[in-house]
């Protein structure tokens, strides 16, 4: 691990990129590679070389829509034992959070992974039990796992609010609201799909993208991959992940997602509803879809606000500004009292400014 945290490498990529010339503003689409570039100081360096890296909607449980929230609130209101990861307890809504529903009685539980959560269905076979399902093309596989055994438990059902990445690349660049060169994308996504699904973006909008690794070299080295794209005219999408990624990803679990999983369209927190951007279960396993199995319970599910009152959340995603820019950061919203899920999650921009930015540390 410390040799991709080494200081006289660092140095060298970034003479790299000084020499190249490149001014450039890249995204990165993984609250991880924020983490890396906050914690590691890795901004100021890179602005001093030209290059500008924005926030971009790479976490899961902050692209989650306060309507998904609400409706695993209504299912917990309602005689549900509803079961989810940490992060997503806390994600407020204007009906409260999940926590909020658990402190009133209702059934909520933490779980680590889903083989948790089908346990407790196991233990409770009178009670109905929903998994939440959060997260990219790195964790949907595993969803797919219990569902696909003969001994899945009859009271056990997914609510998914999983996503896929390439098509929110494609929208951030129809909706024209900023200068992007390139893209440094998130290899742990990449472990599972491979690198042929981000072809079609480089291909169409003539814009680099590198896979790349989280450790602070993995992310400067990436940098420097799309620099010298642009130096050169190219447009491609390369590998800097070489250690963990193979361009051909994982075949078991991209199957296991094509036999269980069928894209559809969805909105995004801080976005409208994108094409085919979000995962459902298919028809054959309708017996443990959430939306299917309590269709009468989240019926009943309120209308929400996107947002609350002055939270930004949804801009910070779309990279349109960065936390500190928020009027609510550090003040109204901080992690003990957030008003939208970027200061909840650990993945979530405005956390990760929160607990390491140099604002955190002035206060």
């Amino acid at each position: 691990m410390f040799k991709y945290r080494d200081e006289a490498t660092a140095k060298k990529i970034l003479e790299h990129i000084d020499e190249l010339g490149v001014e450039a503003r890249f995204m990165h689409i993984c609250g991880t590679h924020q983490d890396t570039i906050v914690r590691f100081g890795l901004e100021e360096m890179l602005n001093d070389v030209g290059v500008t890296i924005a926030q971009g909607p790479g976490c899961p449980v902050c692209v989650t829509t306060s309507a998904e929230i609400a409706d695993a609130i209504t299912l917990a209101r309602n005689g549900v034992t509803v079961t989810a990861f940490g992060d997503m307890m806390r994600v407020p809504t204007t009906i409260g959070s999940l926590f909020s529903a658990k402190a009133d009685g209702a059934d909520v539980r933490i779980v680590y992974s889903i083989d948790d959560a089908v346990q407790m269905a196991r233990d409770q076979p009178d009670k109905p039990l929903v998994f939440v399902g959060v997260g990219f093309e790195t964790t949907a596989p595993s969803t797919c796992v219990p569902l696909r055994k003969d001994d899945c438990p009859e009271n056990f059902s997914v609510y998914s609010c999983h996503r896929i990445c390439p098509p929110i690349i494609e929208t951030l660049f129809e909706l024209g609201e900023n200068r992007i060169d390139g893209f440094i994308m998130p290899g742990h996504v990449a472990v599972i799909t491979g690198l042929d699904m981000f072809g079609p973006v480089s291909e169409k909008h003539h814009v680099p993208q590198v896979v790349a690794g989280f450790e602070p070299l993995d992310v400067l080295m990436s940098v420097h991959m799309l620099c010298k794209q642009i130096k050169e005219g190219r447009a491609e999408v390369e590998n800097e992940y070489t250690r963990l990624v193979r361009p051909e990803g994982n075949p078991m679990a991209r199957r296991l997602m094509d036999e269980t999983f069928v894209p559809v369209d969805r909105a995004w927190r801080g976005f409208p509803v994108i094409r085919k951007s979000a995962l459902a279960l298919r028809p054959e396993f309708e017996a443990h879809d959430a939306t299917k199995v309590h269709e009468d319970i989240l019926s009943l599910t309120p209308e929400v606000e996107a947002e609350a009152k002055g939270c930004r959340c949804g801009d910070v995603l779309r990279g349109i500004i960065s936390s500190e820019q928020c009027p609510m950061f550090g003040k109204a919203c901080k992690p003990m009292s957030p008003l939208g899920p970027c200061m909840v999650s650990a993945e979530g921009n405005c956390s990760i400014a929160y607990r390491l930015g140099s604002k955190r540390l002035r206060s």
